[in-house]
């Protein structure tokens, strides 16, 4: 089959031919439709994370799919040839850049049946971390006041849907461009990066959601009320997520030091710093469907293109801001007809 990898790090990607991989105890054989495309694949690339993701070259990259079962391995329970589905793979077992995927059961979830699959294709990643972020360690309630950065962004965009569906009041920073688009998705204030500054207009916040990294983070401190929260998504990790993790005393040690200044900033103002690397899940992306085929959530997908479009795509990433997410098509057309077969028998 057909698949794009990573034949050394900081090297363009390659489209390489590879074997089907085979479903084992507890996994399912996804024929992949779509692939969402995310920032933290051009920084795996890149090797960025190396040391958080130690990956070896070769390697399949990709982390959303949607897609249709194709075979399903022993003690699989909830999914059957047929059934479309979505996920984001766990780490370690990445690779949906490819024709064919296998996918830890646990992993899976139907997926929603109200969007195309290039639509949900783009959802797993994003979805999860504004779920992990808002609901898991954030544990937003109605009433409360929520920043979230990059708005337009394809994190932005779900957790700026998710904050308000909790019930939150919500801010984003973003291009006076995506003002309106961002207050139909629910944003109360939207706070134009270019001329103005979130840090001198915003104060008393219960959580911010950064996604722009350690200057951001240190900004966003500042705009939290005494015993608010600050996630970061890209950095700086912390020894908590490090032992967290299971990373080693090493790169606890690495992290302490990354995070120092913000963590004794954090500590000097009575806020919280905490970073966030989402983990696969399938139980949150069930849940994540329903608010989807319910139209709380409605998945932003500002381009899609072919599987060979995929490396340059990527790489336009550091260049040019995106609404939403980018997603590829790969073999689409036939888990379409797939999906109308599912809905049907789900409505049955």
């Amino acid at each position: 089959m057909k698949a794009i990898a990573v034949s050394h790090y900081k090297q363009p990607l390659e489209v390489i031919d590879t074997p089907v991989p085979q479903p084992g105890a507890g996994e399912v054989l996804v024929e992949v439709a779509a692939a969402g495309l995310n920032q933290l694949d051009e920084k795996i690339r890149l090797g960025e994370f190396r040391r958080i993701l130690p990956y070896r070259a070769p390697f399949v990259l990709g982390h959303d799919l949607a897609g249709t079962v194709v075979e399903v391995g022993p003690r699989v329970t909830s999914f059957s040839v047929g059934d479309v589905v979505y996920s984001r793979p766990r780490d370690g077992a990445i690779g949906t850049f490819a024709e064919r995927v296998v996918v830890a059961e646990s992993d899976l979830a139907l997926a929603p049946r109200s969007v195309s699959v290039e639509a949900a294709a783009g959802l797993p990643l994003v979805a999860l971390t504004a779920w992990q972020a808002l609901v898991e360690m954030g544990k937003v309630r109605p009433g409360q006041r929520v920043l979230i950065h990059a708005g337009a962004g394809g994190v932005g965009t779900i957790a700026i849907q998710l904050a308000k569906h909790l019930g939150a009041t919500v801010a984003t920073t973003a291009s006076a461009s995506n003002a309106e688009f961002l207050r139909s998705l629910g944003a109360d204030v939207v706070i134009d990066y270019r001329t103005r500054d979130f840090e001198q207009e915003l104060s008393g916040y219960d959580l911010v959601l950064d996604s722009l990294g350690v200057k951001s983070v240190m900004k966003s401190l500042h705009v939290v009320r005494p015993g608010g929260i600050v996630i970061g998504i890209s950095g700086p990790p912390t020894p908590a997520f490090a032992k967290a993790a299971g990373l080693g005393k090493i790169l606890e040690l690495a992290t302490r030091a990354l995070s120092s200044s913000v963590r004794r900033a954090a500590k000097k103002l009575g806020v919280s710093y905490e970073f966030l690397l989402m983990r696969a899940n399938g139980d949150q992306l069930k849940s994540i469907a329903a608010l989807v085929d319910d139209g709380t959530i409605r998945p932003i997908v500002s381009k899609t293109v072919d599987f060979d479009e995929i490396p340059a795509a990527l790489e336009a990433f550091g260049s040019a801001s995106t609404r939403g997410k980018v997603v590829a098509r790969i073999g689409a057309t036939r888990t379409a007809a797939a999906q109308r077969s599912t809905s049907t028998r789900r409505s049955s």
